[in-house]
């Protein structure tokens, strides 16, 4: 696959579920435990696709997001924020935040992953295009 998956989570129990998820499908991970370092680090490693916690240590998963989105070479990065915050309207404050997607925690493995393919596949052309 070589798509690079940048995790931006707290709990160490999360980031293994999610790191085992990943890498058995083939991606490559990166693993920060704050917004301030995930957005260092969408800077230094160019990920494919960021999986962004919304309660973090330092800044928050939306004031990480609007500062990686308010960069003009990193705004094309799909941010899937991946959030205990499942009230009504929390998917809402992610989508104005910038992120592309959103799936509450607990989720479904195969859930997630299907939105992670929603963002990582080639696009297919209109017949004709």
């Amino acid at each position: 696959m070589d798509k690079t998956i940048l995790v931006v989570e707290d709990q160490e129990d999360n980031r293994r579920i999610l790191r085992d998820l990943l890498t058995s499908r083939g991606f490559t991970t990166i693993e920060v435990t704050d917004g301030l370092a995930g957005v260092e680090s969408a800077r230094i490693n160019r990920p494919d696709l960021i999986l962004m916690d919304i309660q973090l240590p330092g800044i928050d998963g939306y004031e990480a997001t609007r500062r990686i989105k308010a960069d003009a070479e990193l705004a094309h990065i799909p941010i899937i924020a991946v959030t205990s915050y499942a009230l009504s309207g929390d998917d809402n404050k992610a989508f104005s935040a910038g992120c592309d997607g959103y799936v509450a925690k607990p989720f479904s493995p195969r859930h997630l992953l299907a939105k992670i393919e929603q963002y990582l596949s080639p696009k297919t052309q209109e017949p004709g295009a």
